[in-house]
């Protein structure tokens, strides 16, 4: 048990030096670290909202949107299924979207059973529920009846709020801030918070707009006065005018949607700021024959449902890129870019809380932390050594040297300090020298059974290794339930209490094994401790 190999020794000092290392940038200022050539650990500890500061933002789903949009798309697929339905397309007429469901009428009643089961193709099963997403219904004996369910509808607000998920950490990147945490809470809330930023009027600029770009033709035959009263014609739709200009009526199906925008940056065209996009291969091809077949025609660029510009096609655009004119400012322009290039939100999200932590708030917090660190760790130390002497020692060396690991391994795996987090650490010191006194305790135990000191504190460290790893075993799962199932603060307090047990252990085990061992081969004589 005590007879450490060269290669265990080399490699256990390797580790030790590396995380050493690797845990000093966090000793550093930013501004010196910079300064550092490349190739040296520069990897600092993330502080979490409560310690560095910074914006809290709740924001909720609009479930009905969701709803909406599923049978919006579903018009779209319902009439493609029908035109390629297997024995010959199924005409069809009269097809309307009324209190959340789709309706269309078969014209020829021998057609109605295999448009319903073209319909049930459409629908699709639910998780292992055996449900499924669309219930479909024949009424008057011609009449197909489409209704979204409610498991169907509870799966798509489950996928659009992961999609959204997404679509906020993109555009909170392309704000170059550092470790945001986004989360979901409950079935249609997702909480943002971004360290280190005070100002949240730009985020709740970026995450309140749903960014969904469409380029539909204007009908020029609307008459003026009904689409100033918001009144348009069968198959189009009236809008505002982003700049306030009045109303502007359009087609309500889309030649191109921005899904299929690849990039789009701020630019300037004659001095005034504009932003410019480009499409995909099929995007481009779309994009070039719809402008070709309406060139004259004037078309309406569509952002969240207002009209930002309606420019004519003067001749076809064949390079899949353009440009949108509005009245933009240089952070506006910028702004429109990064919606742009990181997609549209697949709902719509309203801002229902809104919290800023100053940085002094942190700083204090960070100040009582690390006075509770020290406090923790000078009265641990000081009982060790009162208590067992030498072994206390090499506990308290064990000690020191897994804060250096903790800190290591979070620097390394950008992992974030919260206030709980500090918590999960002072508690972990608590923890480090807990093995420590089980050994030291096993070690007297067994000189008081007549063992002399070799083989007292061989048996020592033999038989409390076992309870070491059966009690921290079980804390290692009770952090890996509270990340799991916790949220916020309960998942910072178990990461650090993970990473400290696991480092906790290596120390107080291992390191004092090889301390002692490194002692009795220098110094073979009796002690007891």
């Amino acid at each position: 048990m005590l007879n450490f190999p060269r290669w265990k020794i080399w490699s256990t000092i390797t580790v030790l030096v590396l995380g050493i290392l690797l845990s000093l940038p966090n000793f550093l200022p930013r501004s010196v670290l910079t300064a550092l050539p490349d190739g040296v650990p520069k990897a600092q500890i993330n502080l979490g909202l409560d310690l560095r500061g910074g914006s809290h933002i709740l924001l909720e789903a609009d479930t009905a949107d969701v709803r909406k949009q599923r049978l919006d798309t579903l018009e779209e697929t319902v009439r493609a299924e029908l035109r390629s339905a297997p024995g010959g397309r199924i005409s069809f007429g009269d097809m309307s979207l009324r209190n959340d469901r789709l309706t269309f009428l078969v014209r020829d009643v021998n057609d109605v059973d295999r448009a319903v089961e073209a319909m049930r193709g459409i629908s699709q099963p639910v998780g292992v529920t055996g449900q499924r997403d669309l219930n479909v219904e024949v009424i008057d004996g011609s009449r197909i009846v489409l209704t979204i369910t409610a498991s169907g509808l509870s799966a798509n607000i489950d996928s659009a709020m992961q999609q959204a998920v997404e679509v906020i950490r993109r555009r909170i990147d392309e704000l170059g801030t550092r470790e945001p945490t986004i989360i979901r809470q409950g079935k249609d809330r997702i909480v943002v918070q971004v360290p280190g930023l005070q100002d949240p009027s730009q985020l709740k600029a970026l995450l309140g707009k749903t960014a969904k770009l469409e380029f539909k033709l204007v009908d020029v035959e609307a008459d003026a006065a009904d689409v100033a009263a918001g009144r348009a014609p069968a198959g189009s739709e009236v809008l505002p005018n982003a700049e306030g200009a009045g109303n502007v009526a359009v087609k309500r199906r889309a030649i191109i949607s921005g899904d299929q925008l690849i990039d789009a940056a701020p630019s300037f065209q004659d001095g005034v700021p504009v932003v410019s996009f480009r499409f995909d291969s099929a995007g481009g091809k779309r994009f070039a024959r719809a402008t070709t077949e309406n060139v004259g025609k004037p078309f309406a660029i569509v952002l969240d449902g207002r009209v930002i510009s309606a420019p004519n096609i003067n001749e076809p655009i064949l390079g899949g890129s353009g440009i949108i004119q509005g009245s933009f400012t240089t952070e506006t322009a910028n702004e429109l870019a990064i919606l742009l290039r990181s997609g549209k939100l697949p709902v719509e999200l309203t801002v229902v809380e809104e919290r800023t932590v100053g940085p002094d708030l942190g700083a204090d917090s960070i100040r009582a932390g690390i006075i509770a660190s020290a406090i923790a760790v000078v009265a641990v130390g000081l009982f060790m050594f009162l208590t067992y002497g030498r072994f206390g020692l090499y506990a308290n060396i064990a000690l020191v040297l897994n804060i250096f690991l903790i800190m290591a391994i979070m620097s390394v795996t950008g992992a974030t300090l919260t206030l709980p987090g500090v918590a999960g650490m002072v508690l972990t010191i608590g923890a480090a020298v807990d093995a420590n006194v089980l050994i030291n305790e096993r070690i007297r135990e067994e000189q008081r059974k007549g063992r002399n000191i070799a083989n007292a504190i061989e048996t020592g460290f033999k038989e409390a290794s076992r309870t070491i790893w059966d009690a921290n075993s079980m804390n290692i799962i009770v952090a890996v339930v509270m990340f799991w199932f916790g949220s916020g603060p309960i998942k910072g307090f178990a990461v650090v209490l993970s990473i400290g047990i696991a480092t906790s252990v290596f120390t107080a085990v291992t390191v004092t094994r090889m301390l002692a061992s490194h002692w009795l081969r220098s110094r073979p004589t009796t002690l007891v401790v």
